[in-house]
């Protein structure tokens, strides 16, 4: 048992400082954008930050395809040492990148480059360490090992912006964090991606994969994957709603509250931070539960509530002035999405058989991302700029149907 909690801190340890590079760039936006994109006023700048945000997620599929094929051919350790070694090569080159006003239009072209080296490693993450939680925890409590897979990707979320608040309010404050400090993340990161790839090629291989080797080395294809196309399907039409409704609870919120909801930079970082935390914390326990219960009941909680409630929260989000309304009004919408993060993992790697799970949860989740879950920010950003904000929430809202329409029409996997 010892020796299985190593191996499962292992992965979560790489996913943590993965998701936590991830979000750096999310969380330090708002400092950072002018030093690449330093014409027009705020919502301008972000626009552009936030377009080469989603240029990140176009390469997530690539990343999906290439790391699956891995992890199914050559192990699931493989995979995600390698994933985590490029994003430590793509967070050193925005460490490092001179600003536009040094070398001009190469300043942007090369943090595109960075983000996207950065969306290869996070679109071949995820179905690398989906597979390896699930398959390393064993039957019994598959569901709530592989809840830690958000635990941490919300734990890198939380380092990300436990730093902003650290720097704004203690160790530099606002005006360095404009001229130079914004770098300090993407240093820190690298760093710790280090660190990590030492520690994961030292972790144990699954059984399952070892179990499967022979046969995942004539199967493990594009060919094999095809042979599931109701499972791949059924992973797109889960990844719409859930990610479309994670980016605007979480990543878009902290700039929500800061440009409508008429609250500073600091109090906007300070709400979500402490709201992630509880989000971080409810995890285990929908994982636990849904090994007690089935994954389906979870994933209507979010379904339903997601399409009743996303459109009024955020209407009284942007009325409200009050930091602890806000505050229970962010925690409300992530304990409803709960629901579908504490058992995404699992749900997607029990539809497929070992050799083709990480390419079958890892590919077609990167398209959702790619088509969906990147664009959200911008197209929030954008109906903003037009005037129509309100456009954005039921977007939000038709996206988490498309999901509660495939939770609806999937079978449960649970007793698989």
């Amino acid at each position: 048992m010892n020796h299985r909690l190593r191996s499962i801190a292992g992965g979560s340890l790489g996913n943590l400082v993965e998701w936590y590079d991830w979000y750096a760039y999310s969380a330090f936006a708002l400092y950072f954008a002018k030093s690449f994109f330093p014409d027009g006023d705020l919502t301008a700048q972000l626009l552009g930050t936030s377009a080469v945000f989603a240029v990140g997620f176009l390469m997530r599929p690539v990343g999906g395809l290439l790391l699956g094929l891995i992890a199914d051919r050559r192990g699931r350790r493989a995979a995600l040492a390698l994933s985590v070694a490029m994003m430590c090569f793509g967070s050193l080159m925005i460490a490092l990148v001179p600003t536009y006003a040094t070398i001009g239009r190469w300043a942007p072209a090369i943090l595109l480059v960075a983000r996207m080296v950065q969306g290869l490693s996070v679109g071949g993450e995820y179905g690398a360490s989906a597979t390896y939680l699930s398959e390393i925890a064993g039957p019994a409590r598959r569901g709530f090992w592989s809840s830690f897979q958000y635990v941490t990707l919300i734990m890198g979320q939380l380092l990300a912006l436990g730093l902003l608040v650290f720097l704004q309010y203690v160790a530099i404050g606002e005006k360095a964090l404009d001229a130079w400090g914004w770098r300090i993340p993407f240093l820190i990161g690298a760093l710790l991606a280090v660190v990590v790839f030492w520690i994961r090629r030292g972790i144990d291989e699954t059984p399952d994969f070892i179990a499967e080797s022979g046969t995942q080395r004539r199967e493990s294809s594009l060919r094999g994957l095809m042979r599931h196309p109701r499972e791949v399907l059924i992973v797109i039409g889960m990844s719409i709603g859930s990610n479309v409704g994670f980016y605007a609870y979480t990543t878009y919120m902290q700039k929500y509250l800061a440009t409508s909801g008429g609250f500073d930079r600091g109090t906007a970082s300070l709400i979500c931070t402490a709201a992630l935390i509880l989000f971080m914390l409810v995890q285990p326990l929908g994982g636990a539960l849904s090994d007690r219960i089935g994954r389906k009941p979870l994933l209507y909680v979010y379904g339903i509530g997601g399409v009743i409630a996303t459109v009024p929260m955020f209407a009284m989000l942007a009325a409200t002035t009050n930091p602890w309304i806000a505050f229970g009004g962010v925690t409300a919408l992530l304990l409803i999405i709960t629901g579908a993060t504490s058992t995404s993992a699992v749900t997607k790697a029990e539809l497929f058989p070992p050799q083709v799970r990480a390419l079958g949860v890892g590919l077609p989740y990167a398209l959702s991302q790619a088509i969906f879950g990147g664009t959200a920010e911008y197209i929030a950003l954008w109906l903003k700029n037009a005037g129509h904000e309100g456009a954005f929430f039921w977007y939000v809202t038709v996206a988490i149907a498309v999901a509660l329409f495939t939770y609806w029409r999937m079978p449960e996997t649970r007793w698989r």
